[in-house]
């Protein structure tokens, strides 16, 4: 049996007879599109692929969008919600664009976005005593689909240890060292692992951080990154230069920020790829 509508004007929400009425689907006079509407500051368990592991759960903090027209009064928020459900179990990096398709779909929509993020966790090994701990590194997914194009990036926030060069050079007794966080952020081009990632950050910088340490691993670290002096431009070239030699990212930043122990700001840099002055020469090449 169908549901007979009473005359009750057109954008009453009440239920009548059964039947619910559509609100967000009725018609905006306005005439204003919307470029981003949907869910925000969703806390939601996820499964990620793991390098030595195969899986990883994680704890995800997730925002989903997606483009509502100017005629449409709203989107249907629960469709976001579904969709990601759906695909929580699988959130692997090529599944991430496949979400995003089928949001675009179920709710009818020229472009979906969504940003994801999480904590990953990696076990290391001491390099002395070979003591085992877990580090925890910040990451994130985020990007969007159309009908005729797609983007996808990945965030790693990655912490190191700094000496600075010129407090080696002119201090007699040591130099100051720090904690500092370097972010880098690619376009997906072929698969990566994160933690393939995290290794080109750590081994970028004059040591890389513990979790665990003895005393003699203490030493170690200590005197590695003495030996191994880095201004925050030193790690992200350094960075720059081992993420252009694996070939896999056509776009990406890379961002240093050191916590400075004399100093009370931190030292900052950033790189990206390709830079002002790359696209700047690939347009004179093109142009000869």
């Amino acid at each position: 049996m169908g549901c007979k509508m009473s005359a009750a004007p057109a954008e009453d929400s009440k239920t009548q007879a059964g039947c619910s009425i559509d609100v967000q689907s009725m018609k905006d006079e306005r005439r204003i599109p919307i470029k981003k509407v949907g869910v925000k500051g969703l806390r939601y368990p996820i499964t990620l692929l793991d390098k030595a592991n195969s899986l990883q759960h994680a704890s995800a903090l997730v925002n989903l969008y997606a483009d509502l027209p100017h005629d449409f009064k709203g989107t249907h928020m629960s469709r976001f919600i579904e969709v990601f459900n759906a695909h929580r179990k699988d959130l692997s990096m090529p599944k991430f664009l496949s979400m995003l398709a089928e949001v675009r779909k179920v709710l009818d929509a020229q472009t979906a976005y969504a940003d994801v993020h999480f904590t990953y966790f990696i076990e290391k090994t001491a390099p002395v005593s070979k003591q085992k701990s877990i580090m925890s590194y910040e990451c994130s997914y985020a990007g969007w689909v159309s009908e005729k194009s797609r983007e996808f990036k990945v965030s790693v926030e990655v912490p190191v240890q700094t000496v600075c060069p010129c407090s080696k050079a002119i201090s007699k007794y040591g130099a100051h060292n720090q904690r500092g966080v370097v972010k880098a952020t690619v376009q997906l081009g072929p698969f990566f692992w994160i933690e393939d990632l995290v290794d080109i950050i750590e081994k970028s910088a004059s040591c890389d951080v513990y979790t665990l340490l003895k005393r003699d691993d203490e030493k170690y670290v200590t005197e590695k990154a003495f030996d191994n002096p880095r201004f925050v431009e030193d790690v992200v070239r350094e960075v720059h230069h081992q993420l252009r030699q694996t070939g896999n990212f056509p776009q990406f930043s890379v961002e240093a920020e050191n916590f400075e122990s004399i100093h009370n700001h931190s030292a900052y840099a950033l790189v990206e790829y390709p830079s002002a002055e790359d696209i700047r020469a690939d347009y004179s090449a093109e142009v000869k």
